[in-house]
């Protein structure tokens, strides 16, 4: 027969201490969290976006490129129309749904193509078919 004694533990050995002024982490050094920088659109884009919100009756004002307080006002009552979050703030959801969807840089294939050259069209992708499993020689399928 074994007998188990209810509350009591056995010890357990304590984690070392480090010696005073000693780090116990050799060589690791802090982690650094850096978030990216987001830059200010050029006012070509804000023309862009200003011209969206024109087009759909939202900036009753100038497309100049300036974006002020006018500008802001209408994007986010596009925003709140559109169940976005109307912070007044270009973000990506934003873009999309004005039809501008993001800029990413010099390097994007809308900048790739040669002046005035219609993108071609892609095909889309092949839709996977199940397979039928082959019968051995002889055997019909079960009607």
């Amino acid at each position: 027969m074994v007998c188990i004694a209810l509350g009591q533990t056995t010890p357990r050995k304590a984690a070392p201490k480090a010696a005073a002024g000693k780090s116990t982490t050799k060589g690791k050094r802090p982690v650094v969290v850096r978030r990216p920088v987001q830059q200010q659109p050029a006012v070509d884009r804000y023309k862009e976006i200003q011209q969206a919100l024109a087009d759909k009756g939202y900036f009753p004002g100038t497309v100049d490129g300036t974006w002020g307080p006018e500008s802001v006002d209408a994007l986010k009552r596009f925003q709140k129309d559109q169940n976005l979050d109307s912070d007044g703030k270009i973000g990506a959801l934003s873009l999309m749904a004005l039809g501008l969807g993001p800029k990413r840089g010099a390097a994007s294939a809308e900048n790739l193509a040669a002046p005035g050259a219609k993108p071609e069209p892609v095909d889309p992708p092949p839709v996977a078919q199940p397979k039928t499993p082959e019968l051995p020689p002889g055997v019909q399928p079960a009607k």
